[in-house]
């Protein structure tokens, strides 16, 4: 089988496609033959040695795919081959097919597009659990999203809208806002051409953000907190702007706010049975149409490296996917 391969740590030119053996499913495990999977922030990490989890070379990266079980390892009693699926992997899923612990692995119903399944649930499963468990976000609460338009952004738009907040999204291009606009934005801040304090203090009638979502960190994390409302919560999500800010600690204590990590990966694993009711809710309003998943570019897997390149340019609307 073919595989996108990262043979030594650097940009993601240095990635290379080639054959690999076919894996075989052990105890516990199922083979699945892949169809789409979808690009993150954290592959720009991993390739470079920069994540937190660190898998031995050489190896593939790719965190979520979708596909079909091709072989049932021992023990495996609720997958069987031909079922459509959707795969949490960590790394492994820019391939052709991949063998995986089962408890991994959700069915999904057949009305259910790969592309949506391969670059839904890393998304839309770090917003929901960054304002529903960590920030307790509630109806009429205004919520500040920055970087709105990229993968989590907009979906932390379209949740935040869903849960009845007021939201106001934040990014660096109009054809972004316009984007955020159409996914239920009410108010939005080009901080390319306006002062990032400026457009909050405007968007907010000075009040101020009860939540702000930050996947981006860098230069706009001290202006965004510094605008946060009373009692508000701020949501550390990643650090796409490159530089880990460091904030000044006193603006807790002055804003009575708190600053709050969402650590989606390991809720996934120590909560495992709050994740599946979030999942459920998720699904749930993906299929009363109340979710809708936007995918903005697809590479073939021969380009896998060159859809990293375009996540790491922070060219990303919504989702981008490697189809297989």
């Amino acid at each position: 089988m073919k595989a996108l391969l990262c043979k030594e740590h650097g940009p993601p030119e240095n990635l290379v496609v080639e054959e690999v053996a076919t894996p075989e499913p052990g105890k516990g495990q199922v083979r699945i033959n892949l169809k789409a999977a979808g690009v993150n922030f954290p592959d720009t990490l991993i390739i470079r040695d920069l994540y937190q989890f660190k898998p031995e070379l050489p190896f593939s990266p790719g965190g979520e795919a979708s596909g079909v079980v091709d072989a049932v390892g021992e023990g495996v009693t609720h997958l069987k081959q031909g079922d459509r699926v959707l795969v949490m992997c960590g790394n492994g899923a820019f391939a052709e097919q991949i063998a995986i612990d089962a408890s991994r692995v959700i069915p999904i119903p057949d009305e259910m597009d790969f592309d949506i399944a391969a670059g839904f649930t890393m998304t839309y499963g770090t917003s929901h659990h960054a304002l529903k468990q960590r920030a307790n976000l509630q109806a009429g609460e205004t919520l500040l999203v920055l970087g709105a338009a990229g993968g989590v952004g907009l979906a932390a738009v379209e949740i935040g809208k869903l849960m009845g907040a007021k939201v106001v999204a934040a990014a660096s291009t109009q054809e972004k806002l316009d984007l955020c606009r159409e996914y239920g934005a009410d108010e939005t801040i080009n901080y390319t051409e306006e002062d990032l304090r400026e457009g909050i203090k405007r968007a907010t009638g000075g009040a101020g953000p009860d939540v702000i979502y930050d996947p981006v960190g860098d230069k706009f994390a001290e202006p965004a907190f510094r605008s946060i409302a009373w009692n508000g919560r701020y949501l550390v999500v990643g650090f796409a702007g490159g530089e880990i800010p460091k904030l000044p600690l006193n603006l807790t204590l002055i804003k009575g706010a708190a600053i709050v990590g969402v650590f989606w990966g390991r809720f996934t694993a120590t909560e495992p049975k709050v994740h599946q009711a979030n999942m459920a809710e998720l699904l749930g309003w993906l299929k009363d149409g109340k979710l809708k998943p936007h995918v903005s570019k697809r590479f073939p897997l021969e380009q896998g490296g060159e859809a990293i390149r375009w996540m790491m340019d922070r060219k990303a609307m919504g989702k981008v996917l490697i189809e297989i």
